[in-house]
């Protein structure tokens, strides 16, 4: 049985609501959905950081504000990002003043949100320890790569390419992005370099059906939960 992430996202706006929960579940997380600020510090009374690793948090909510609840947030010791539409600054200074952990302005890309999550579990040190397709698991913390218990020699590029693609399972990647957070924003290389290294994984891993081609875009890493 695999134990998943599990991240509270407390939004008002039903479509977001949805919105967020579907992606982060597509990439692996566990949610729990609440879209209310009263009912959100209700749930926090019964929980805590053995259940919930990371709250996404709106500020503009009925009942309870965003800010208003970063103090219940404190009392359960779970870390926070505030997603708001509130772009001003004295709003994100007073956001992170109160001890959130990063602070979204609406609308932002959903690799962007993946990425910043994965930042901050890291940080706090709830980061999923490892990552499991089929027969294959990364173990994060020993940078190793197992297929059926038999150790996997990867590359270090090959090896952070992965990493990047199963940290957002069924999320599509174009090359562009997964050439600057892999191999950084100056590299002067050709996108096909990315096509090298997947065709390496694919291989050494028998993951060609699971690292799909994404038709005039890049690569998604597929996985069913």
């Amino acid at each position: 049985m695999r134990v998943r992430t599990k991240i509270l996202v407390v939004e008002d706006d039903a479509s977001i609501l949805e919105l967020i929960c579907m992606n982060l579940e597509a990439a692996g997380y566990e949610t729990v959905a609440i879209g209310d600020g009263l009912e959100a510090e209700k749930y926090l009374h019964g929980c805590g950081e053995e259940c919930i690793a990371l709250a996404l948090v709106d500020v503009m909510l009925p009942g309870k504000d965003g800010f208003a609840l970063m103090e219940d947030f404190q009392k359960a010791k779970i870390p926070l990002i505030y997603l708001t539409a509130k772009d001003d600054v004295i709003s994100k200074v007073h956001g992170l003043k109160s001890g959130a952990e990063d602070y979204i302005v609406k609308p932002f890309e959903v690799l962007e949100l993946l990425v910043r999550i994965e930042n901050v579990l890291k940080r706090t040190g709830r980061s999923r320890q490892k990552i499991q397709i089929r027969d294959v698991v990364i173990d994060l913390k020993e940078h190793s790569v197992t297929k059926a218990g038999v150790k996997v020699a990867l590359k270090p590029l090959e090896y952070e390419l992965l990493v990047t693609l199963a940290s957002s399972k069924n999320v599509a990647f174009s090359r562009e992005e997964l050439l600057n957070q892999i191999w950084g924003c100056e590299y002067m290389g050709e996108t096909r370099t990315v096509d090298v290294h997947i065709g390496q994984l694919r291989k050494k891993l028998e993951f060609h059906d699971v690292i799909r081609t994404i038709s005039k875009t890049g690569y998604r890493l597929e996985d069913s939960l």
